[in-house]
């Protein structure tokens, strides 16, 4: 496989920059195209400004928090400076921790490890694989997929009043779901959590890099999110939130950074005394580069304005809901009905499709990349689709023949790089595919929808 780049002709269109805007892509039907990057749900492109903050940091790296040079304490300071500016982008409260992770999933069951003895959860069935399935250890209550906002708060509200009062409970909710990108009522929920004397985690992956996330407007208890679906690379995440769990909890990994003193006992063991503070949960050589592109990351969406890029966003899905409503094949998939507030993430099938053929169709004859499968939220994908909780099928594409009734499900995901031309083109391509047909023949292998040669 090889890769190419090209001056990209059409006018980009886009708030801020991302890296992989000019790359060129192969066509089966012969030439090449710009590549329409549509999977921003699954991993967003780098901003430019990250990498180039990246790039200039680089020849500047050093150990952190373990060094006297310059160049680890110029590296410490960027990383602790980077814990602050992520800290401001979150409207966290003073006495808040945040933790850099290796992701949302990471960050999650960080959360779960720290969860005081005989806690008790509860979890809608509509969550992404990274927040339904961290708490098995704990006494876990799964909610039934809600059809309006208010019948979520009301469900929390009736499953929370059937609990022990007195005991310690914790509500995972998204924020924006990866399937639908419905927004979810997290600031009511959070609500009917504390009235029942139980704490909130928000599950912000999707939701921070489409709207602004202030932890104390929204009253949660902890947020996550991850790196790679705001604009930076490099593995990172985030947890955010109230101290005094974290602080109770054993270390989530044991090792140097997290140990603040070690001795010896006398009866030969070894004795440990953790730090109280973030550290205590970032054992081992921090991923300075990954908390500085968040860092970066979060700078570039603020001086952008959040206030013009959901503008903007918001005539993207316009775009795409309308040209799909053109097409009667298509069936949108959706919870809370078509009038409620989303982020760019729309997830459909189309009538007489295999949705994996369908989506490799649009990459091989457009060039135009999405995303197909059950989305790591199994759970809700098989509600929408109506299709029986048995069938098996991973993250991507269970099996189905070209014809058949799809057990899985097209999306396609958007955000602040997007070019108003890839949405066009998107809608076009949906448009013609199920008027014409595909162009080639395509054949399943190793789990994957590929051209057949």
């Amino acid at each position: 496989m090889s890769v190419s780049t090209a001056a990209s002709a059409q006018s980009v269109c886009a708030p801020l920059s991302v890296l992989g805007r000019d790359v060129t892509v192969p066509l089966v039907t012969g030439g090449e195209v710009t590549y329409a990057a549509l999977d921003y749900a699954a991993s967003a492109p780098a901003l430019q400004r990250v990498w180039d903050d990246v790039a200039a940091y680089a020849p500047y790296y050093g150990s952190v928090h373990r060094g006297a040079g310059y160049l680890s304490q110029l590296s410490t300071d960027l990383f602790e400076n980077a814990r602050r500016t992520v800290a401001e982008f979150l409207d966290c409260r003073p006495d808040d921790q945040l933790v850099f992770t290796r992701s949302t999933t990471d960050s999650l069951n960080l959360l779960a490890r720290a969860l005081p003895a005989d806690c008790q959860v509860f979890v809608f069935e509509t969550e992404h694989h990274a927040s339904l399935l961290p708490w098995q250890d704990a006494r876990v209550t799964y909610l039934n997929a809600p059809r309006t906002p208010r019948q979520a708060v009301e469900t929390l509200e009736r499953a929370l009043a059937d609990r022990d009062p007195h005991g310690p409970a914790l509500v995972c909710v998204t924020g924006a779901s990866n399937v639908t990108g419905e927004l979810w009522p997290v600031r009511e929920m959070a609500a009917a959590a504390h009235a029942h004397g139980a704490r909130i985690v928000l599950d912000a992956a999707q939701l921070a890099p489409h709207h602004p996330v202030s932890v104390q407007d929204l009253d949660v208890d902890w947020v996550a999110f991850s790196g790679h679906k705001l604009y930076a690379p490099f593995g990172s995440g985030v947890l955010a939130g109230r101290a005094d769990w974290l602080q109770a909890a054993e270390p989530y990994l044991a090792g140097g950074g997290a140990s603040r003193k070690v001795t010896r006992r006398e009866d030969g063991g070894v004795a440990v005394e953790w730090h109280e503070s973030a550290a205590r949960h970032e054992a081992g050589s921090p991923n300075v580069i990954g908390a500085y592109s968040i860092a970066s990351a979060c700078k570039a969406l603020t001086e952008a304005g959040f206030d013009t890029l959901v503008a903007r966003e918001r005539h993207l899905i316009e775009t795409v809901r309308a040209g799909l409503a053109e097409v009667p094949e298509v069936r949108v998939l959706s919870l809370f009905g078509d009038d409620a507030p989303r982020v760019g993430v729309i997830s459909f099938v189309v009538d007489g499709w295999n949705s994996s053929h369908f989506a490799a169709a649009l990459s091989a004859e457009y060039g135009i990349g999405v995303r197909d499968g059950l989305f790591c939220a199994h759970p809700l994908v098989r509600t929408l689709l109506g299709s029986d909780p048995q069938t098996q099928g991973e993250c991507g594409a269970p099996e189905a023949a070209p014809g058949e009734k799809s057990l899985n499900a097209i999306r396609v995901s958007f955000g602040a790089g997007t070019p108003d031309e890839h949405v066009e083109r998107f809608v076009g391509a949906v448009r013609e595919l199920v008027r014409d047909g595909a162009k080639w023949n395509y054949r399943t292998e190793d789990g994957r929808c590929v051209p057949a040669v």
